[in-house]
């Protein structure tokens, strides 16, 4: 009986214990290009940054860079701790800032996506501005290892091949209904979203064919993005997790109609777009795209694929890069 509220106290004093932390002096400017009032943060780097940096930092991998919104996500008590430990951005960038070379400039709040994704990449991933003897070598992170290496300067995409970001997208994944039987008599199902090389995914439900999440996943979207794949899975404690149905979710009708309505804040109410269900998308009804309260929004059930049953149902909001 008392479980959910002794749950909501503590979230709720985690909440105050990193926005606490945001008021500092040093954390009202984001970490990497100084931008004002971040609300984003990197929870294993330990500094906060704006929406811009955050869609570089996301580029990275969590292995890097594990970005949570300040106010949006949930955070762990060890994410909470190790964000404090750190103290903010001016501790981290007196380790990540210590030796940055001459000719090398650190990006401003307007400065090219470019110019944001080469200092980002060489100051977290290469650690080119750390003091060589504190440079992070993990044995458990193959890659990170690889990339501080000089050796492995060949591999890095050139500024050609970088990703831009235009925006991010906010889906909640809300409900399954009726999902597939993967164990005994039920399932323990979880919801992956995969764009480009990001990958989300919700908590697992135990033993539920119609579990509610109500969760909300970000991912940055690329210039040249894809669909965003849904995968919904059945956790295994001793055996590789079940596959229970997929989906593809087609962005471009959502994120075409927000473009063209330009800045929603200073607009009303209204239907701006649909992605129209068809033989060839697995939509259950048509999905209408709207401006509601200043914000862009589309909600989604879907029909999942190549399993016997199932059905998700989401909310996808899209948030531009100058929000």
């Amino acid at each position: 009986m008392n479980s959910q509220p002794s749950s909501l106290g503590k979230q709720s004093s985690g909440n105050r214990r990193i926005k606490e932390l945001l008021q500092q002096r040093d954390n009202r400017k984001c970490a990497d290009c100084g931008a004002p009032d971040p609300k984003w943060a990197s929870a294993n780097i330990g500094v906060f940054i704006c929406l811009k940096c955050c869609g570089v930092h996301r580029s990275l991998g969590v292995h890097i860079s594990k970005v949570l919104s300040v106010t949006l996500d949930a955070w762990s008590d060890a994410e909470i701790d190790a964000m404090i430990e750190v103290g903010g951005n001016a501790s981290a960038n007196s380790i990540y800032e210590a030796y940055i070379p001459k000719g090398i400039s650190k990006p401003g709040p307007d400065a090219s996506q470019e110019h944001r994704s080469n200092y980002i990449r060489s100051k977290y991933k290469l650690q080119d501005f750390m003091k060589p003897s504190l440079r992070i070598l993990s044995s458990s992170t193959s890659s990170l290892k690889a990339s501080l290496s000089r050796k492995s300067m060949d591999s890095v995409p050139s500024t050609k091949g970088m990703v831009e970001f235009i925006g991010v997208l906010k889906i909640t994944v809300i409900k399954g209904t009726n999902l597939a039987v993967r164990d005994m008599l039920s399932s323990d199902p979880y919801v992956v979203l995969t764009l480009g090389h990001q990958k989300a995914q919700t908590t697992v439900r135990n033993s539920n064919l119609n579990p509610v999440w109500n969760e909300e996943l970000m991912l940055s979207v690329p210039q040249n993005y894809k669909p965003v794949k849904l995968q919904v899975f059945d956790h295994d404690t001793f055996s590789a997790d079940d596959i229970m149905g997929e989906v593809e979710i087609d962005i471009q009708p959502l994120i075409t109609s927000a473009m063209a309505f330009g800045d929603a804040g200073i607009l009303g109410n209204m239907q701006i777009g649909k992605w129209l269900k068809s033989h060839d998308n697995a939509l259950l009804e048509d999905s209408i795209v709207n401006i509601s309260n200043g914000k862009v929004t589309q909600n989604v059930t879907l029909k999942l694929q190549n399993v016997e049953s199932g059905e998700i149902d989401l909310r996808i909001e899209w948030i531009p890069l100058d929000q």
